[in-house]
């Protein structure tokens, strides 16, 4: 079992190289958000299979609390792009 556990953990990390890649390479900025959230996701699945590797389950507080700012972090950004502002105001005050 800990031989496909450190397969895993060695294919998510070369396929987080090629999506770090992507982040500074990416030709426009819905690339980023979208290779940011890849790398959100891929650390997920890292921090799962130490998690796995050690048998506990302190670490699934933490892959929460990844997934949850992951998930507002791509929000925000396409948010960004799409209106050019995240807070919308009311100024017809």
């Amino acid at each position: 079992m800990m031989y496909f556990i450190w397969g895993s953990i060695v294919i998510i990390s070369l396929s987080m190289i090629a999506v770090i890649y992507r982040l500074v390479k990416g030709p426009n900025a819905s690339d980023r958000v979208v290779a940011l959230d890849a790398i959100g996701t891929s650390l997920i699945a890292l921090i799962g299979l130490f998690s796995i590797m050690v048998e506990t389950s302190f670490y699934l507080d933490i892959i929460l609390l990844l997934a949850i700012l992951s998930f507002i972090g791509t929000v925000a950004f396409s948010k960004f792009i799409e209106k050019g502002d995240i807070i919308e105001r009311d100024n017809s005050r």
